[in-house]
C-alpha cells in the first residue's frame, strides 16, 4: 500500500510527477537510504548531515518525491525555520534517471512551497564533490555564502542562499 499524501499542486510532466508523500514507504526509504551511502562515500560522516525518516516527517518539513512510471526517483525537502528562512533538505535524483531535469523541477517546487510559506530566503548546503548540485543551483540563482545556524566551516560544505523578496537582501 502506498501512502501518497493528495496534492492539489502535484507537479505532473510528461512521466514523472513530484508530489507531496511521506517518507514513510519502503521504496521512498530505499531512496534516502542510497542518498545517505552516495553522500557517505564522498565525505566524512561528521560533515553529512543526514536526517532520518523520522525526521523528515517533522512539522516543520514539506517533503517531495518524484516518481517516473510510480517508481521514486528523486526527492527533496524544505524545512521552514520560524526566523524566515527554508533550507533546503536531502535533495536527491537517483543516477539512473539524472539529465532528465528532476532535479531542475525539484528544486523548483521547494521554491514554489517556501514562497507559499511566506519565506523570505532558501539556504542550503552541499559540498565540493557535488559539482553538478552546485551547478544546479547556481543556475537557479543561488550564490554562495558562509556557514549558517549549526553549521561550521568543515573544508567541504559548500554553503548557498537565494533570497525571495526583495527585502530579504
Amino acid at each position: 500500500m502506498t501512502d501518497v499524501v493528495a496534492d492539489a499542486t502535484a507537479d505532473v510532466t510528461a512521466d514523472v510527477l513530484i508530489a507531496a508523500e511521506s517518507p514513510r514507504q519502503d521504496a521512498v526509504i530505499a531512496l534516502v537510504a542510497a542518498l545517505d551511502r552516495y553522500l557517505l562515500d564522498l565525505y566524512p560522516a561528521d560533515t553529512c548531515h543526514l536526517l532520518d525518516i523520522g525526521e523528515l516527517e517533522a512539522p516543520d518539513l514539506r517533503f517531495l518525491v518524484a516518481r517516473k512510471d510510480g517508481v521514486p526517483v528523486g526527492c527533496a525537502a524544505l524545512r521552514v525555520d520560524p526566523t524566515g528562512y527554508g533550507e533546503i533538505k536531502r535533495m536527491y535524483v537517483d543516477p539512473a534517471t539524472r539529465g532528465q531535469r528532476i532535479g531542475d523541477r525539484l528544486l523548483a517546487r521547494l521554491e514554489d512551497l517556501a514562497r507559499a510559506e511566506g519565506l523570505d530566503a532558501l539556504l542550503l548546503e552541499s559540498g565540493i564533490h557535488q559539482p553538478e548540485a552546485l551547478a544546479l543551483y547556481r543556475k537557479a540563482g543561488f550564490t554562495d555564502r558562509g556557514p549558517y545556524a549549526c553549521y561550521e566551516d568543515n573544508g567541504v560544505s559548500v554553503f548557498m542562499e537565494k533570497f525571495l523578496t526583495e527585502t530579504a537582501r
